[in-house]
């Protein structure tokens, strides 16, 4: 069984083939300009046409011959109403190549995607359990159940982690995405929980960090400190919104992907926190490879569905 996938999410142009354990994939950052924060998805689509025939090519080029199915992301996630005009790009190739072939089409949520991904050798081995999502465009604790079916537990109340950590860095001079650059420096930095925790419900709020961040750059705090802040206070957002979700499930264990899930230095943060917490709960994290915006997981789905296996 040889299976296609297409994921084109705000920021990233990613294509994928499972075929028997066996994964290779191809995927590229959109292009956005130095100092800016973001694109507009115009922008990002118009990208995603330009990319997605270098992408495939490429792909098909170290890993020719025809496919047994397709699966895309066509929608942010597994939820009625859910839309962002960026999936249209890969839902037009992939209808088009499973059309072209005569093979099956399977449709997923960007979401699904990468928890599939993130289950990767992830050690996650209970057939129901929490999945923190943490992303520019997503910070959600969901409860995941049989097939992948995704239900909201506890979620940012206004930005989300990646948007926090870009804001932050492009406003000390980085260019987006600003991640790898933000956790070097905070590396080099101290916090001394400048940022109070700010939640409520089910919420946890970041605004109010980056809003905090600014003002300690206008006052001329050292960035190192500035992005040491940032990264202490999403550890413990984090613990919050993974605290919420087990005291409201009972679940053992928590799975971690999302582009900013790929960061060492939270890595190193989080259990540390939740031990300090008091909460008892094994994180499972997906492989840094398949932690940030990739077509793997939407693949995977695909290969599941149309082979009728279990997720592993």
């Amino acid at each position: 069984m040889r299976v296609l996938g297409i994921d084109t999410s705000c920021y990233t142009t990613s294509v994928a083939l499972v075929e028997d354990g066996r994964i290779a994939q191809e995927r590229r950052l959109l292009s956005v300009a130095q100092g800016e924060r973001g694109l507009r998805q115009s922008s990002a689509l118009f990208q995603h046409v330009e990319r997605l025939p270098e992408l495939l090519e490429a792909l098909f080029a170290h890993s020719p011959g025809c496919v047994d199915g397709v699966c895309v992301s066509t929608r942010p996630r597994d939820a009625e109403g859910s839309y962002i005009p960026v999936f249209k790009a890969g839902e037009c190739a992939a209808r088009a190549i499973a059309a072209a072939q005569g093979v099956p089409l399977v449709e997923t949520s960007h979401q699904q995607g990468h928890i599939r991904a993130a289950l990767v050798d992830s050690g996650c081995g209970e057939a129901e359990f929490v999945a923190l999502h943490l992303s520019g465009g997503t910070t959600e604790a969901v409860f995941v159940g049989q097939g992948l079916k995704t239900r909201l537990i506890a979620m940012s109340a206004d930005l989300h982690a990646g948007q926090l950590v870009d804001r932050v860095g492009v406003a000390l001079g980085m260019s987006f995405p600003a991640g790898p650059a933000l956790e070097a420096l905070a590396r080099q930095g101290s916090a001394k929980g400048a940022m109070p925790l700010s939640h409520r419900d089910n919420q946890v709020s970041l605004s109010g960090a980056e809003a905090q961040a600014m003002r300690m750059i206008a006052a001329g705090v050292p960035g190192a400190d500035v992005a040491a802040e940032v990264y202490s206070y999403l550890s413990r957002a984090v613990a919050k919104l993974i605290e919420i979700a087990v005291r409201e499930t009972g679940a053992k264990q928590v799975l971690l992907g999302g582009g900013v899930a790929s960061s060492a230095l939270l890595r190193e943060l989080l259990p540390a926190r939740l031990k300090r917490n008091g909460l008892k709960v094994a994180l499972c994290w997906g492989k840094p490879e398949y932690s940030g915006d990739n077509a793997v997981g939407v693949a995977l789905i695909g290969y599941d569905r149309l082979t009728r296996e279990d997720v592993q």
